[in-house]
């Protein structure tokens, strides 16, 4: 007989909401990547791209851009993901708008890189952990896999080349290659 699921109690539901708010508040710390022209990678990449160009808010974007990827997680995926990846989505957009204003933590790339990277990592782990996703590009990759020859991650990192192409010719090569040191700071620490 196959095992069957229990279901969630509230209290254990509260909790991971609780931790994806948390998730999401690290990963919204863009204060160090931001202010120094650094970008994150995939669907929040881009909208930090969009934003740079247009001033269109940074929330409203990730939301929206997000939206298409989230329907094809709830279809694909379940109910759960969706509302969870939802919720953290909102949460990301909603807390990085009301720290937009506040000063640059620093103004040296190397250590907005390091740092950035490591808030974001740690971030986009405490939301996958429990049940949630913080970008479309990861539903994307799950459901693409299993029709292409590539993980996941290989999917994300294939992904990723054109958004940090399109970050060299928008925010200049140095800092593509800031925000490539990031994502990879940050994929070491999932």
């Amino acid at each position: 007989m196959g095992k069957q699921h229990k279901k969630e109690t509230k209290r254990h539901m509260i909790f991971r909401y609780i931790m994806m708010m948390v998730g999401a508040s690290l990963a919204a710390i863009e204060l160090f990547l931001v202010p120094n022209s650094i970008i994150d990678s995939g669907i929040i990449g881009i909208s930090l791209l969009i934003n740079y160009l247009t001033d269109i808010n940074f929330g409203i974007l990730a939301l929206i851009i997000n939206i298409p990827f989230l329907f094809a997680g709830y279809k694909h995926i379940g109910r759960n993901f969706f509302v969870s990846s939802l919720f953290s989505i909102i949460m990301l957009a909603i807390i990085e708008s009301n720290l937009h204003h506040i000063d640059a933590f620093t103004t040296e790339p190397l250590l907005a890189t390091v740092f950035g990277g490591l808030l974001l990592g740690a971030g986009v782990g405490i939301v996958i952990r429990h049940g949630g996703a913080l970008d479309g590009t990861e539903i994307l990759g799950i459901l693409l896999t299993k029709k292409i020859p590539l993980s996941v991650g290989e999917f994300v990192m294939f992904f990723n080349i054109f958004v940090f192409g399109w970050a060299g010719f928008v925010l200049g090569w140095e800092q593509a290659m800031y925000s490539i040191l990031t994502y990879y700071n940050c994929i070491e620490k999932n």
